[in-house]
C-alpha cells in the first residue's frame, strides 16, 4: 500500500534568516532560523509518525546537500536547483509521488507550532475525495498544501502573498478541482507575526486560528525565551 509523504521545503539557516533581521538583528534571525528548521524536521517527524508516512527534506540550491546533512543527520534529504516557490513545490509534490507516495502534503518553515492534527485532517481529505487542500494562514497564503494525484501547474505562476490563496482556489475551481481549505493558522514573516508566535508559545489562543493545540516548538521557544 502506497505511504502518505511529508515534504518540507526549506534553505539552510543562513540563507533562510533574512526575513527578519530588520526586526530582530542577525544574530537572533539566524538562530531563529535555526531552530525553524529544527522545529519544522520534528513537526514533519511527529506527523509522519501519525500517518504511517515519510518525511523528506527539500532543500535549495542543490549545492547544499553536505551542509544540510550535517545539520539534519539521518533525516532523508533531497536537493533542488535554486528556483521559485511555485517550482520547488510542483517538483517535490513529483517527486514524491514518483516514488510511490499515496497522498503529499508539502509544509515550510514559516509556522513551527503549526498543530499536528491539522495536517492530519488535510491527509484524511485527501485520502476521502479532495483533490488538493490547504492550511490557510492569516496573510493570504498558505502553510500546507496537499495534493491527492499529481497535480503539475497547479500554483505555477499564481502570485505570493496576499493573493497566493485566492489565486489557487481560483485555478482550482477552472481545473475542476476539489480543493478543500481547512482553518487558519499563522505563519512568521514580520514584527506582528513574531506576536503571534509568542502568543501561542504561551498557551493562548491565536486570534482567527484553529483551536487545534499546536506543535510545542521547543527550539523555537528556546530562542524566543
Amino acid at each position: 500500500m502506497s505511504r502518505p509523504a511529508i515534504g518540507l521545503i526549506c534553505r539552510p539557516p543562513r540563507l533562510a534568516r533574512l526575513r527578519l533581521e530588520g526586526v530582530i538583528g542577525a544574530d537572533r534571525a539566524f538562530a531563529l532560523a535555526q531552530a525553524f528548521l529544527a522545529d519544522s524536521v520534528a513537526l514533519g517527524q511527529e506527523v509522519a509518525r501519525r500517518v504511517a508516512g515519510d518525511l523528506t527534506v527539500f532543500h535549495s540550491p542543490a549545492d547544499t546537500g553536505a551542509e544540510m546533512a550535517e545539520l539534519l543527520p539521518g533525516v532523508a534529504l533531497h536537493s533542488q536547483a535554486a528556483a521559485e516557490i511555485d517550482l520547488r513545490r510542483e517538483r517535490a509534490a513529483a517527486h514524491l509521488f514518483a516514488r510511490g507516495a499515496g497522498q503529499v502534503v508539502l509544509i515550510g518553515l514559516d509556522a513551527p507550532t503549526l498543530p499536528p492534527a491539522m495536517i492530519e485532517l488535510l491527509f484524511d481529505a485527501l485520502r476521502s475525495g479532495a483533490d488538493a487542500g490547504c492550511i490557510p494562514t492569516l496573510d493570504g497564503g498558505y502553510c500546507a498544501i496537499g495534493y491527492a494525484r499529481p497535480l503539475p501547474g497547479l500554483t505555477r505562476g499564481i502570485p505570493m502573498n496576499p493573493e497566493l490563496l485566492s489565486a489557487t482556489r481560483a485555478k482550482a475551481k477552472a481545473e475542476g478541482l476539489n480543493f478543500l481549505q481547512l482553518q487558519f493558522w499563522h505563519d512568521v514573516d514580520d514584527a506582528s507575526d513574531l506576536k503571534l508566535l509568542r502568543m501561542t508559545l504561551d498557551g493562548a489562543a491565536p486570534p482567527n486560528c484553529s483551536p487545534l493545540p499546536p506543535f510545542a516548538a521547543h527550539a523555537t521557544r528556546a530562542v524566543l525565551g
